[in-house]
């Protein structure tokens, strides 16, 4: 009985520590490191879909790789400025209506300049201003809430253009944790 107290104790301080490092507040370097490794990844991403590949969807009603990749981009747009307080450049422009980006090329710059943004952005706060709220719509939330949001999002969209470039016959990028 002794050891299983003694287990279930142990078990619980190293969940307690865990949850600890997770919830940990971060700072603007640890923050600047992982959306320098997202933008890296993503790159990837680009870098591995042909051009013939930009137009493709799996399905006819959903969006393709290159809306997918917009999509992704006016969200880092999004929520960087909210997360900032910096005007957003593409406030009002519909990315992924807009055919003009849907070359290779042209995609890639558009893609890569939003996570320059949010990087800038990122970079032009302290560590004590990612602890203030700002709202994002209807929500309120601190700064550092709302770019680990805008990171769950690129990483979702990016996730779901992993089937796009298998169903192209390509392998994808590996994962990249580090």
């Amino acid at each position: 009985m002794k050891q299983k107290i003694g287990f279930t104790a142990l078990a619980l301080m190293l969940w307690m520590s865990f949850s600890a490092f997770l919830s940990a507040p971060k700072t603007v370097a640890q923050m600047t490191t992982e959306w320098t490794r997202a933008k890296e990844f993503t790159k990837e991403y680009l870098d591995a879909m042909p051009e013939d590949g930009m137009g493709y969807k799996p399905t006819p009603e959903i969006r393709s790789f290159a809306e997918q990749m917009l999509h992704l981009t006016a969200a880092n747009y999004n929520f960087t400025a909210a997360a900032t307080g910096k005007a957003n450049p593409m406030q009002g422009k519909k990315l992924e209506a807009m055919d003009e980006l849907k070359t290779k090329a042209a995609l890639t710059k558009a893609v890569m300049d939003s996570y320059d943004f949010v990087l800038d952005g990122i970079k032009g706060l302290s560590d004590a201003q990612l602890a203030e709220n700002v709202k994002m719509g209807p929500r309120e939330m601190s700064r550092e809430t709302v770019f680990a949001k805008a990171f769950e999002h690129q990483t979702h969209h990016r996730g779901q253009a992993t089937i796009y470039i298998r169903m192209k016959g390509i392998k994808p990028p590996n994962e990249k944790l580090f």
